[in-house]
């Protein structure tokens, strides 16, 4: 017999069964759900989501409070990180929070992250008289890829907002300050591994001019709702 069982009553046994199952369900409960999100704040251009970085140009740390970024010059700033945070997700959110300079060129790409099959995920702005419009783009190859643009949705440039992008597996759509503004269907497989370029396109064109506080990537497609704004 088991001599830890023989020291407890019927009683005693009851209780420790309870307190059994009360730790068990506490662990369930406290796993990482699937809609959990990875932010990266971006405090250290060498450093970013806990990575060694390759940085290019010198992006610097200004700001304070909530409002501490990353801010690049537009001209030769940029930071590359060894890793692609969605790889193997068939659904994703990515939103990020940044601040446009309204001195920047017209086009610019503030986040890329392309994977050894060369399937790529950009989020851009287009600049024009001190106003941007977004732009997203989800390209498979050739015959699977997809743009939402609108220039004539125009948003001020040199202020904090959050953009983001959602793909549900079949439907793209993206968001600004919480708001929808295009969606459109297109067939995108899980990423595979690969990495992550800030404030630039990763061939290096298309340097973005402004700040960028944080990026955050979600395993899900979260409604609006849900959505930073």
């Amino acid at each position: 017999m088991n001599t830890l069982s023989a020291a407890f009553t019927p009683y005693q046994k009851v209780l420790v069964a309870f307190a059994a199952s009360i730790w068990l369900v506490g662990c369930v409960a406290t796993s990482a759900p699937d809609d959990a999100s990875t932010a990266w704040m971006l405090r250290d251009a060498a450093r970013v989501g806990g990575l060694a970085t390759e940085v290019v140009g010198n992006p610097k740390v200004a700001g304070t409070g909530v409002d501490i970024a990353l801010v690049f010059d537009g001209t030769g700033d940029g930071v590359f990180v060894p890793t692609v945070p969605i790889a193997g997700w068939q659904a994703f959110t990515i939103q990020v929070r940044f601040k446009p300079d309204g001195s920047g060129s017209e086009e610019q790409r503030f986040l890329h992250l392309e994977d050894e099959m060369k399937h790529r995920v950009l989020m851009e702005t287009r600049v024009h008289d001190r106003q941007w419009s977004l732009d997203t783009f989800l390209f498979q190859d050739a015959a699977r890829k997809l743009t939402l643009l609108d220039r004539t949705k125009l948003h001020p440039t040199d202020q904090w907002c959050w953009v983001a992008l959602v793909y549900d597996g079949t439907k793209m759509s993206h968001y600004v300050n919480g708001e929808l503004e295009l969606a459109g269907e297109v067939a995108f497989p899980p990423m595979t591994v690969g990495r992550t370029s800030i404030g630039v396109r990763q061939n290096r064109v298309s340097w973005f001019r402004g700040a960028i506080a944080e990026i955050r990537f979600t395993r899900a497609a979260l409604p609006a709702a849900r959505l930073a704004r």
